[in-house]
């Protein structure tokens, strides 16, 4: 009992310290009545979306709340609704004080960048401490309550399933807004990125919060539940309860770390926020690394160097990830520069030039996803430890400075929307260029991010895959078995089925923006002179029911999908389809952020004078570049973490139902 204390109260640190960052930033100057009134309209619309988003999910979680208690038990039950709400709250708390933090960061970035800073990174403080504390207060609370794994695996799906819905949906939304601002705003009319003469900048901004914070908030927070809770599952069928508490442990030191790392995050006037950015993820990491040891010697492992190595091998692969993802999409690298200068020839080279480097990323992310399994099997084991125990330690290692991770993350569409308030309000070129500088580290910290997240995804499913196997009794699958085949390729057809599914979505509703854009400059005149105002809550509207109309088949899709083949195929059917789907689910995800993230930092190089600079025809091949890239990296990539994580929790969640009735076993 006093490590579940521990360990809840390191979730209650990490909740009072976000609510101190809340009224810190609140506290914070924003004078300017036309930042003011850009900052509330993306206010207005990203409540008003996720109202709407909430109101849709309470009946699907109503539903599969029925079947968890038919099928499984009430306290299943209790546990998904518990998941889903903390799910839900970590999103829009993170939300609801980055579209409020916009402005002030705005008005402090008329001191220069010393001010602004801060600011934005103590809002995206907020969600990233709120996410690491909601998730360790309610896993912590239910094994206290329950003192059963099985139920909390019911959190943990309940995290899972509506993060899916709030990535793809927010992911949805944005793309369709973005698409439609750039390819009328910037192409048609040769407006900048956030002038508030075009209709779709304010949905464009919306999408920023929706998308950014609350769906990536969601993502992170199931991929953080999901690792913790499948480390908690092996524990418990392999081992003893010291195994079983070692990863809420590891969460509430990965807290502290991020706390102190926390404090190295600053720069100086004239400084790299981009830098101070990397240096918290830097001390975090390493601040962690003898937290862990020290917990690993107190916790009563019987062989705790049989933990603790595969602990730091997936913290080291988490930071190897991250960084490969910023080369490959860092503006001052090779593979960005060179697919720039492809664009003078034209949008085809380009797009060839980045969805070819997209494709190279993925060598040494998959490497590094390799190097960290098999140090972790091979540490573990070599300590008297299970393989499987290890490599699901390793997860948990990797998201262990998730608080730290997500608040860089955070950072990112909480000053691009400070510029967006800045144009607004006409601010001074001076003004402008500091918001820029803080949103080129954000684009950064964003890359890294999605990196560490899918690199975090992989270990984590692998862990989900592992408990499956101990809680159906599957030990090894045959690929002499036709059910294991058919299962293999039903589940590696899955990721890019969904991936197409999401960006057809992006596409049907961008189109309706792009035509309704067009529409208000031809129909309203004055808007180009910036004498009227436009129609801004009409485009909002036209990306806030898409993305809901959008959303009903990919989601069912992966609900029901992993049930359809277990009672059909039978468990080792089941396990053939999860193995697939994490292969092609992984590479799928690698390839589309950093394809993304890479044809998105080309058309900023540009912006910033390279190739002829903005209005050139270098520049709108680039937008069409980034307009391809737009829902690879911000829908359909990062969305892939969640669709996997989904999978193998219903997996596992229903395993034992599924053993027991399935149909037939090929």
């Amino acid at each position: 009992m006093v490590w579940e204390i521990t360990a809840l109260v390191g979730g209650g640190v990490s909740m009072a310290v976000a609510a101190y960052l809340y009224s810190w930033v609140m506290a914070q100057a924003s004078e300017s009545d036309a930042m003011n009134e850009f900052s509330e309209a993306i206010q207005s619309g990203a409540a008003a979306y996720l109202k709407r988003l909430f109101q849709a999910l309470a009946f699907l979680a109503i539903a599969i709340t029925v079947i968890i208690t038919a099928a499984i038990g009430w306290q299943s039950a209790i546990a998904y609704l518990v998941g889903a709400i903390c799910s839900g709250a970590a999103a829009y708390t993170g939300m609801y004080v980055a579209t409020r933090a916009n402005a002030r960061v705005a008005w402090a970035a008329k001191s220069g960048i010393q001010k602004a800073f801060p600011v934005g990174f103590y809002a995206g403080s907020v969600m990233g401490l709120s996410v690491v504390g909601l998730a360790l207060i309610g896993m912590t609370v239910l094994y206290m309550i329950f003192h059963d794994t099985e139920v909390i695996l019911g959190f943990s799906f309940g995290a899972s399933s509506l993060a899916l819905l709030a990535k793809a949906g927010g992911g949805i939304f944005t793309k369709t807004a973005d698409i439609g601002a750039d390819l009328v705003g910037k192409v048609e009319f040769d407006l900048e990125e956030d002038d508030p003469r075009n209709p779709a900048v304010i949905a464009d901004n919306v999408g920023d919060n929706v998308g950014d914070v609350a769906g990536v908030g969601a993502d992170i927070f199931d991929s953080y539940v999901a690792s913790v809770v499948a480390v908690m599952v092996l524990g418990a069928v392999l081992y003893t309860e010291e195994y079983v508490i070692y990863p809420l442990l590891l969460g509430a030191g990965g807290i502290i770390a991020s706390l102190i790392g926390m404090m190295f995050v600053r720069t100086k006037e004239g400084g790299d926020p981009g830098k101070a950015l990397n240096t918290g993820t830097l001390v975090t990491t390493f601040i962690f690394a003898g937290i862990a040891l020290i917990v690993t010697r107190l916790v009563g492992i019987s062989s705790p160097w049989g933990v603790f190595w595969p602990t730091i091998s997936g913290l080291v692969a988490g930071v190897i990830l991250g960084f490969t993802s910023d080369y490959f999409t860092d503006i001052n690298n090779h593979a960005v520069q060179d697919t720039a200068g492809a664009a003078k020839t034209g949008p085809a080279i380009l797009i060839l030039q980045g969805f070819s480097y997209g494709l190279v990323s993925i060598v040494p992310s998959i490497l590094g996803i390799a190097g960290a399994m098999v140090a972790a099997w091979v540490t573990a084991t070599h300590f008297g430890i299970a393989g499987t125990y290890g490599v699901s330690v390793a997860a948990v290692g990797m998201l262990s400075i998730t608080g730290m991770i997500v608040s860089a993350d955070a950072y990112g569409p909480i000053v691009d929307n400070a510029k967006g308030c800045a144009e607004a309000a006409h601010e001074s070129a001076e003004t402008i260029r500091v918001c820029d500088k803080l949103d080129a580290a954000g684009n950064t910290a964003k890359a890294i991010t999605k990196g560490f997240a899918i690199g975090a995804a992989a270990l984590t499913v692998l862990a989900l895959f592992s408990a499956y196997s101990e809680t159906v009794g599957v030990q090894s699958l045959d690929l002499r078995s036709p059910g294991v085949v058919v299962g293999l390729f039903l589940g590696a057809m899955m990721p890019p089925f969904f991936s197409a599914l999401t960006i057809l979505s992006v596409g049907r509703n961008a189109f309706k923006m792009v035509e309704e854009i067009r529409r208000q400059f031809k129909e309203i005149p004055g808007i180009m002179e910036g004498t009227v105002k436009p129609d801004s809550n009409r485009c909002v509207d036209i990306a806030t029911q898409g993305a809901l109309k959008e959303l009903v088949l990919p989601g069912m899709l992966a609900l029901l999908t992993p049930l359809a083949v277990g009672m059909l195929l039978g468990k080792e059917a089941l396990g053939g389809f999860l193995a697939g789907s994490i292969v092609t689910g992984i590479i799928f995800a690698l390839f589309m952020a950093n394809a993304g993230g890479l044809w998105d930092n080309a058309k900023k190089f540009i912006e910033d004078g390279a190739h002829g600079g903005p209005g050139s025809e270098a520049h709108k091949a680039a937008v069409v570049g980034d307009t391809v890239g737009d829902p690879f990296k911000d829908t359909a990539g990062p969305s892939l973490n969640t669709l996997i994580t989904v999978m193998c929790l219903v997996a596992s969640l229903f395993g034992p139902v599924i053993a027991k009735y399935a149909l037939f076993g090929l």
